[in-house]
């Protein structure tokens, strides 16, 4: 069983993918932030570090899906594969701080990863407002982040949306979570799995 976990950066998905992980006694599978060696250069120039960034984020993430594949056991993953490609790299074209380019060269790169993937068994996307992104982000106080503007969320936002609506690969749950507190309140977590476990086990 795969279980994904989507979202918007301060969504959330790195703690509820430790929650769910303990849980259920799987493994987690994260993204890799504190090794990224493009992050801080993205966040203060990102018109010169965006193609640098997303090919490594695609290419870390293409290599986890082959591990979790060939793994053969239960996972709770921190973010997917397509995020990048369907709403990140296509937010930074749209922004003019990813060349036409870089842009196309990006996407067949992806097109051919995409052929080598198994989605996940379960999408679970974390929907949050801007005002609650904003929060966990400087709750969090990694400083790379702190440059990141309420215009580059809203943006992310509506990608997400429009990504999650037409999303068919498999099965999806959307969570709202602007008014749950999974972190401390056991009843919110509960009522999360309850919601996942009816999904995998196809009661609904």
């Amino acid at each position: 069983m795969h279980i994904a976990i989507a979202g918007n950066i301060g969504a959330g998905k790195t703690t509820l993918t430790e929650l769910l992980a303990k849980h259920y006694k799987w493994d987690a599978h994260f993204e890799s932030v504190e090794d990224n060696p493009y992050l801080d250069d993205f966040y203060n120039e990102m018109e010169r570090w965006s193609f640098n960034l997303q090919v490594y984020f695609l290419n870390t993430r293409f290599e986890q899906i082959l591990k979790i594949q060939k793994s053969g056991k239960n996972i709770i993953q921190d973010r997917t594969i397509y995020e990048d490609a369907k709403i990140f790299a296509p937010n930074l074209h749209a922004m003019g701080l990813l060349t036409n380019r870089d842009f196309n060269n990006y996407s067949q790169l992806f097109e051919l990863m995409e052929n080598l993937v198994t989605p996940p068994d379960l999408l679970v996307y974390l929907r949050a407002d801007i005002k609650t992104l904003v929060g966990q982000i400087h709750k969090r106080g990694r400083e790379y982040e702190s440059s990141i503007n309420i215009d580059y969320l809203s943006r992310l936002n509506e990608r997400y949306e429009a990504w999650i609506t037409s999303y068919d690969k498999g099965k999806k749950l959307i969570i709202d979570i602007d008014n749950l507190d999974y972190v401390t309140n056991p009843e919110d977590l509960g009522q999360i799995i309850d919601r996942i476990d009816a999904q995998v086990h196809g009661l609904f």
